[in-house]
C-alpha cells in the first residue's frame, strides 16, 4: 500500500473536494485530515507496536439485564502487546490470561461463545492477516481459524486508531466526509467543562462499515466509532478512545485505551441493557516502526471450512429431538397440533437451519413456543428469528424488558440487516407474542406436559429458567451443567444449582439434555456431583419419586 504524506494526502483530497460545493453543516475533510496527520507524525508510522496491561469485558455475558454495568471483567490481560502492520494489514495481539475461565476462541469484547473449546493455556495469540485470522491456545498450539465475523472486527481494528484511521482514510472507496459541531465534554473524561469546543467529525466508508473519527481543536483524534452487527441487538455500538497521546520520536501514539463495546451511559434512554466498558489498558511502551515478525498464514487456516455446520438431529424420545452439530443445541418436542422449542441461540442463520430441520420432522405444524433458558447474548441471537416466523417468546421476568426493548423490536439494522428488520410482522412487541412467568410455566395440549421452571439465582446469569418433560423425565438447561468438555474435578456453584434446583422441585429425572454438549443419564450428572450429592431420586410408593440419600 503506498504512503502518503499529511502534505500529499491534503493534496490528494483537496484534488477530490475542490470542485464541490458543501452544503450547510459539512466542510471540506482534507484539511482536517492533514492538520491532524501532522499533528500526530502519522506520515513517519509504517506500523507500530505497544504493550502494557488491559482488561478484558465479556460483552453479553452480563448477569442481569437491564442494568448499567461494565461489562463482566474475567481477567487481566497481562504482558499485553499488540502489532499493526498498516502496509501489510495485519494486527497481532498476545497476551497472558488464566486458564479455564473462558473460551478460547475469544479474545475479549464481542465473541463470547459458550460451548466451545475452553482456554487451556495461559499464554494466548490473536492474527488477523488479510482477510484471514486465527487463533492459538498456548505457544505452539494448533492455529485454530476464526469466524468471518471475528476477522471482520479484526480487521477494524487495524484501522480503529489515530494514524490507521488517517491510512484508512486514503483507500479507495473510503469517501471522506466532514462535519463540525460544538461538544461540552464528557464528565467522566473531561471533568466538569463549562465551555463547549468546536470539533470536527470525519467518517469513512471500509467495507459494510462507516467509520467516523472526532478530531478536537488540538488536531488530536480522540474518539474513534462505527456500528458492527451483533445477532441479539443488531447495529451495535463499537468505539475507541484515546486521548492520552505521547511522543515517541518523530510520532505521537495514545498510551491508555478505553474501548465502549454497547452504549455508554445511555441505560434507560434508547437501550434497557448499557454495559459498555469491553476493552482497555495502559499501554506506555510504544515501539513505532518495529512491525514484529513478519506473518504467514498457516495451511490449515486457508483451508478452514468456514460454512455453518450442519444441523444434526438426535430423538430423546418419542416427538422429542435434540438438535445440534454447533456449539450450541435447541431442543424440538412434538405436541398434537404445535411444536415447542427450547433456546434459540447463536445467530439467525442457526436458528433458520434449526427450523427447517423442524419442519421436515413436524411437518404442517407451527413453532407456536421458544422457551429462552436466559438473556446471554450467545443465547439470545436467533430468537428474533422465532418471532419472525410466529412464535410465542417464553422467558423469566426479569428478562422481558431487555427482551423487549433491545431485541424484539422494530429497530432498523443497518449493518446487517435480518428477517425481522426486512419483513417486519404487524405483531412485533404488542404483547401477545411473547409470555413471562415468575416462578413456573407449562405447556400442555392435553397429552404432553411441559413445565418451565425458574432457576434460583446463581453466578452465571438471573432470570434462568430450565424445562422438563416429566413424562419422558427429561431436563433441558443451559450453562448448568455443560457436556461438551470434562466433567470438572469438584462441583460448580453453577451445578450445585442445578442439583439443588432438581431436588426442591421433586424432579424424577432420567436424562439431562443440555443446551451446550451431548445428554447424558442423571447418574452422570450424580457422578460429577460426588459428596456434595447427599440426596438422589428413587422410586417411592405407588412409582412417585423420592429423593432420599444416595446408595
Amino acid at each position: 500500500m503506498r504512503v502518503l504524506s499529511g502534505l500529499g494526502l491534503a493534496a490528494l483530497l483537496a484534488a477530490t473536494t475542490a470542485a464541490q460545493q458543501f452544503p450547510p453543516g459539512f466542510v471540506d475533510p482534507a484539511p482536517i485530515l492533514a492538520a491532524a496527520a501532522k499533528e500526530i507524525g502519522e506520515a513517519n508510522l509504517q506500523c507500530v507496536t505497544f504493550s502494557g496491561t488491559g482488561y478484558a469485558g465479556a460483552v453479553g455475558q452480563a448477569f442481569e439485564s437491564g442494568v448499567n454495568i461494565d461489562w463482566p471483567r474475567i481477567d487481566s490481560l497481562a504482558n499485553y502487546r499488540r502489532t499493526i502492520n498498516y502496509a501489510t494489514r495485519t494486527i497481532v495481539e498476545e497476551f497472558d490470561r488464566k486458564p479455564g475461565l473462558n473460551p478460547a476462541s475469544w479474545k475479549y469484547g464481542l465473541g463470547w461463545q459458550d460451548g466451545t473449546p475452553i482456554q487451556k493455556s495461559l499464554h494466548q495469540t490473536f492474527v488477523v492477516s488479510g482477510d484471514h485470522g486465527w487463533h492459538l491456545d498456548g505457544a505452539g498450539a494448533s492455529p485454530v481459524a476464526m469466524t468471518p465475523e471475528e476477522v471482520s472486527l479484526g480487521q477494524l481494528e487495524i484501522w480503529m486508531n489515530p494514524h490507521g484511521f488517517i491510512k484508512a482514510a486514503r483507500l479507495p472507496g473510503a469517501n471522506p466526509r466532514a462535519v463540525w459541531r460544538w461538544e461540552l465534554g464528557e464528565m467522566g473524561r473531561d471533568g466538569p467543562t463549562t465551555v463547549p469546543d468546536k470539533v470536527h467529525v470525519v467518517s469513512i466508508t471500509f467495507g459494510r462499515y462507516r467509520i467516523d473519527a472526532t478530531v478536537n481543536k488540538s488536531n488530536q483524534i480522540q474518539r474513534i466509532h462505527t456500528m458492527v452487527s451483533e445477532p441479539a441487538l443488531g447495529d451495535f455500538n463499537y468505539e475507541h478512545e484515546s486521548t492520552d497521546q505521547q511522543t515517541f520520536g518523530t510520532v505521537k501514539f495514545p498510551i491508555a485505551w478505553h474501548s465502549h463495546q454497547g452504549w455508554d451511559d445511555n441505560f434507560g434512554f434508547e437501550n434497557v441493557t448499557a454495559g459498555h466498558n469491553a476493552f482497555g489498558g495502559n499501554f506506555p511502551k510504544v515501539e513505532p516502526n518495529n512491525c514484529g515478525a513478519a506473518v504467514t498464514v498457516p495451511d490449515a487456516v486457508r483451508a478452514a471450512q468456514l460454512t455453518p455446520p450442519a444441523v444434526t438431529v438426535e430423538k430423546l424420545a418419542t416427538g422429542v429431538y435434540l438438535l445440534g452439530g454447533g456449539p450450541a443445541n435447541s431442543i424440538a418436542m412434538e405436541f398434537r397440533n404445535f411444536v415447542a422449542v427450547f433456546e434459540a441461540p447463536t445467530s439467525e442463520a442457526r436458528s433458520l437451519a434449526v427450523i427447517e430441520q423442524i419442519a421436515k420432522l413436524m411437518p404442517g405444524k407451527p413453532i407456536r413456543y421458544l422457551v429462552n433458558s436466559h438473556q446471554h447474548f450467545d443465547h439470545i441471537g436467533g430468537i428474533r428469528t422465532y418471532l419472525h416466523i410466529g412464535a410465542t417468546i417464553v422467558t423469566q421476568r426479569k428478562n422481558l424488558t431487555f427482551l423487549n426493548r433491545d431485541v424484539l423490536n422494530y429497530r432498523p439494522r443497518t449493518v446487517l440487516p435480518d428477517m425481522v428488520s426486512l419483513w417486519p410482522p404487524t405483531e412485533v412487541a404488542e404483547g401477545y407474542n411473547y409470555e413471562s412467568f415468575n416462578e413456573n410455566y407449562v405447556i400442555t395440549d392435553g397429552a404432553r406436559l411441559l413445565q418451565v421452571f425458574y432457576v434460583q439465582p446463581l453466578r452465571h446469569a438471573e432470570g434462568m429458567a430450565m424445562a422438563y418433560l416429566p413424562a419422558e423425565k427429561i431436563v433441558m438447561q443451559a450453562n448448568l451443567f455443560d457436556t461438551h468438555e470434562p466433567a470438572p474435578a469438584a462441583p460448580t456453584p453453577a451445578m450445585t444449582t442445578f442439583y439443588r434446583t432438581m431436588r426442591s422441585l421433586n424432579l424424577d429425572v432420567a436424562t439431562i439434555a443440555p443446551v451446550h454438549g451431548q445428554r447424558v443419564p442423571m447418574a452422570a450428572f450424580l457422578k460429577a456431583m460426588g459428596s456434595a450429592a447427599t440426596d438422589c431420586p428413587a422410586a417411592g410408593a405407588g412409582g412417585a419419586v423420592v429423593w432420599g440419600p444416595c446408595r
